[in-house]
């Protein structure tokens, strides 16, 4: 009975070690194929894989195939840990509330956004698949008496409207070339805070245009290595920490809010099948600022969660 039970747990082990190498792998490297890529959206969840492996085999006293999975696990923790562990520094500059949501297509509850703003005191909205419909229902629902001053690109239909509400002035609107949805961007004039840019951005998701995604993510790193002051991101990356190509913003000035609170994996999709969402791709980034608080909020009518942080300029 013992050699039978022993045998069961090596091979359940030697397959989670499997399965964590590949989580691994599938971590550190930017990959040119779409399937890949959009496997690497679940790498964080494999990479467990390696802990598991190494608690079954050792159970199972396999000791060289425990030996492996230390090594992967290792790896693993090291990769998967910081993202719990916050990273942020005191900051003393003014406070201010920034919610980032996907609207999907338009169709999030007006009354459950506005109903967020105001209960969170959002400062600064991002909107993604931001249509001429939602804005008429954002409208009416009393959302310019919350956030007055406003940038929007919408779309009639479909997912490629963008946009920015914000308590404060806003100017130097911008929309960027070179995406098939629009992004944009504009600076808030905070009373106490001066001015800060504010990017709302949103690439071609992978499983569409693989290659369009690709590109812009790379323009949007190129975007933000360009600014030089104060500046917040609300986006919806289709790219979760375990996409390279989201990691290479991170590399300059610019830091994630759930990073900075050490808010784990934060996952924002999907939210409309009946059971809790499983990847991150929602993000809120942050120069010469830092987080505080950062939360998620289920939007009824969309299939995004919303992205809540709390944050003080440096």
């Amino acid at each position: 009975m013992r050699k039978g039970m022993d045998r069961v747990l090596l091979g359940a082990g030697w397959c989670a070690v499997a399965a964590g190498s590949v989580g691994i792998v599938l971590h550190f490297v930017a990959w040119p194929w779409r399937w890949l890529v959009l496997v690497a959206s679940g790498a964080s969840y494999l990479m467990l894989g390696a802990v598991a492996g190494l608690v079954l085999l050792s159970i199972a006293r396999g000791w060289r195939g425990a030996a492996v999975a230390g090594v992967l696990a290792v790896a693993a923790l090291w990769t998967l840990v910081p993202a719990f562990v916050p990273q942020g520094r005191a900051a003393t500059g003014p406070r201010f509330t920034i919610m980032q949501s996907n609207l999907f297509f338009g169709g999030a509850d007006p009354t459950a956004v506005i109903r967020a703003v105001r209960e969170n005191r959002v400062d600064v909205l991002t909107v993604d698949e931001l249509t001429e419909s939602a804005i008429e229902r954002l409208t009416t629902v009393g959302i310019l008496a919350e956030l007055p001053h406003h940038y929007t690109e919408p779309t009639r239909t479909g997912g490629g409207g963008t946009g920015i509400y914000s308590r404060y002035p806003l100017r130097d609107a911008r929309k960027y070339d070179g995406f098939i949805l629009n992004n944009v961007s504009a600076t808030m004039d905070h009373p106490e805070g001066g001015p800060i840019t504010i990017f709302a951005f949103h690439p071609i998701p992978p499983p569409f245009e693989f290659q369009a995604w690709t590109t812009e993510m790379r323009r949007i790193r190129e975007i933000l290595d360009a600014e030089s002051g104060p500046a917040i991101v609300g986006a919806d990356f289709n790219a979760t920490r375990d996409h390279a190509a989201y990691r290479d913003l991170l590399h300059g000035r610019f830091a994630s809010a759930a990073d900075q609170t050490g808010a784990g994996l934060l996952p924002t999709f999907p939210n409309d099948h009946g059971w809790v969402p499983v990847i991150g791709i929602d993000h809120i980034l942050l120069a010469d600022a830092t987080a505080e608080i950062v939360h998620t909020l289920t939007m009824p009518g969309s299939d995004h969660r919303a992205v809540v942080a709390q944050v003080r300029l440096n």
